[in-house]
């Protein structure tokens, strides 16, 4: 275990200001940026390019969860991102996050040097994940996520009992409140008003008593809304982390650092304001 367990929980206090998560995909097919960070000298340089616009962590993932993606073996996803974690421990000292909902690829991550874990299933696809985040002392991001859409859901009602469940799942593993951070999975077996709720009632999820994790950046919701490529949407996104921050939401997963940071901290200034 680390010597110092769940440190990286300091990075959900939202009374240290909004948090910003760089995403820094090495697989070859994310929707996004797909193909573009995968040798180890490019990995380093988009980090340290990250870290230089504010980013406070940095996501690593590798496997794709765009919706049609191809599923990656454990040993293959491990094969990807051991590298490129133990490349940046030893050039940057933003906090790193494990994109992954393996346990084994979470412990073999951790191992190289990541120190917060990011399950877009939120610890309920593999049961073993929420003990290997425990025993390394990982804090966690739990998001919710469904495999069909359900146009006739409460949306912000299944989000909760999803939710709820995986908070069981870390406290049962040993995983203290203060190191758990809910997801309301934007763009995950939700309609565009399902998203567009998830993102407007963050506020039902931190009234749950947790920080709240937002990734919206260059998702379809915002292509739907604009019509605009992945590329395009770098507005639409600090529109919605903006938004988020005003309901509640602390630490926001996205591409484009600077601009959304900059915008984040415009919005905190004013909203507290006297």
């Amino acid at each position: 275990m680390s010597s110092a367990p769940f440190a990286a929980a300091a990075m959900f206090d939202r009374t240290g200001g909004p948090r910003v998560m760089g995403i820094l995909n090495v697989t070859p097919d994310s929707f996004s940026d797909g193909g573009r960070f995968q040798a180890v000298e490019t990995v380093v340089g988009h980090a340290k390019r990250m870290c230089a616009e504010g980013a406070d962590v940095i996501d690593v993932g590798g496997e794709s969860t765009r919706p049609g993606h191809t599923p990656v073996g454990a040993e293959e996803e491990i094969r990807r991102v051991v590298p490129a974690i133990e490349a940046l421990k030893r050039e940057i000292s933003a906090p790193i996050s494990i994109d992954t909902m393996k346990a084994s690829v979470a412990e073999a991550a951790l191992r190289a040097g990541a120190t917060i874990v990011n399950d877009v299933w939120g610890l309920q696809r593999d049961p073993d994940i929420a003990r290997v985040a425990a025993e390394h002392g990982a804090p966690v991001c739990v998001m919710h996520h469904r495999t069909e859409v359900d146009p006739s859901l409460d949306i912000v009602e299944d989000m909760k009992r999803f939710l709820g469940r995986s908070i069981e799942i870390a406290q049962k593993a040993g995983i203290p409140d203060r190191a758990i951070a809910l997801d309301p999975g934007v763009g995950f077996g939700k309609t565009v008003d399902q998203n567009l709720t998830a993102i407007r009632r963050v506020d039902a999820l931190a009234a749950m008593g947790f920080p709240v994790l937002l990734g919206t950046s260059r998702k379809s919701l915002i292509g739907h809304i604009l019509d605009r490529t992945p590329e395009e949407r770098v507005f639409g996104t600090v529109a919605t982390s903006v938004t988020g921050w005003a309901a509640g939401a602390t630490m926001f997963r996205v591409h484009d650092v600077r601009a959304n940071r900059d915008a984040l901290l415009v919005a905190q200034a004013v909203l507290s304001a006297p």
